[in-house]
């Protein structure tokens, strides 16, 4: 059986058709929220390179864009935990009052946590899920992690994770997701009740992440 790593990188290898067009840069607003990019299973910092440098080009400041790494086998309530240390010291080191944050694929997961059940919804501004297992994907039946079981459809976590309210108030929610993700499946899982569910057009997982159109659609909601 070939391993999900495989499939990770094949999912890559694909060509990437895009219906979104790439305007012109959006400005930063005059003093923006922190952002902090959460990456998702097999993932590090390095997924952000080119959002964040077109978040730099809109004006933002290094100091208020945090690409962030962490283990991404553990369970993604202890990456939660470790998310909310990171945000009192970014909120510490910038005098801002909140944060948004912006993830990818599993690191909607942990995210989404962090603000249901350790208090976020008080220093998060905007939350942001790019081709996010949010109800589960079939694929993670494939790795065998903690916190791939946490992505499997009809998992505890997901369970508790996703029942009663998905958008606790406090926070403004977005989700982007594509029918031809390829690794979220089924692709609609991404989609949030009470979020701004945005449908791309034909775009793999990982192309979500340099995606033109989709930056600044973000940087748009995060503004």
């Amino acid at each position: 059986m070939r391993s999900a790593r495989w499939i990770l990188t094949a999912v890559a290898a694909l060509t990437s058709v895009t219906a979104l067009a790439a305007p012109p840069a959006t400005a930063a607003p005059a003093d923006p929220d922190p952002v902090i990019f959460v990456h998702g299973w097999n993932g590090g910092a390095w997924n952000w390179n080119d959002m964040v440098s077109d978040f730099k080009a809109a004006g933002y400041a290094d100091d208020r864009l945090i690409a962030w790494d962490y283990d991404h086998t553990q369970s993604n309530k202890t990456t939660a935990e470790e998310l909310s240390t990171l945000v009192g010291e970014t909120l510490a080191a910038t005098g801002a009052e909140k944060v948004d944050i912006i993830t990818h694929s599993m690191g909607g997961l942990n995210s989404r946590w962090y603000l249901k059940f350790l208090g976020g919804t008080a220093k998060v501004d905007d939350w942001v899920s790019i081709g996010g297992p949010n109800h589960g994907t079939e694929v993670a039946g494939l790795c065998f992690d903690t916190s791939c079981e946490e992505m499997r459809v009809g998992s505890e976590f997901l369970g508790r994770l996703n029942e009663g309210d998905e958008t606790p108030d406090g926070t403004n929610y977005g989700t982007w997701w594509s029918t031809c993700d390829g690794v979220i499946n089924p692709a609609d899982s991404t989609v949030v009740d009470g979020a701004s569910n945005t449908r791309t057009g034909c775009i793999n997982h990982l192309a979500l992440l340099t995606d033109d159109g989709v930056s600044q659609q973000v940087r748009d909601f995060v503004a």
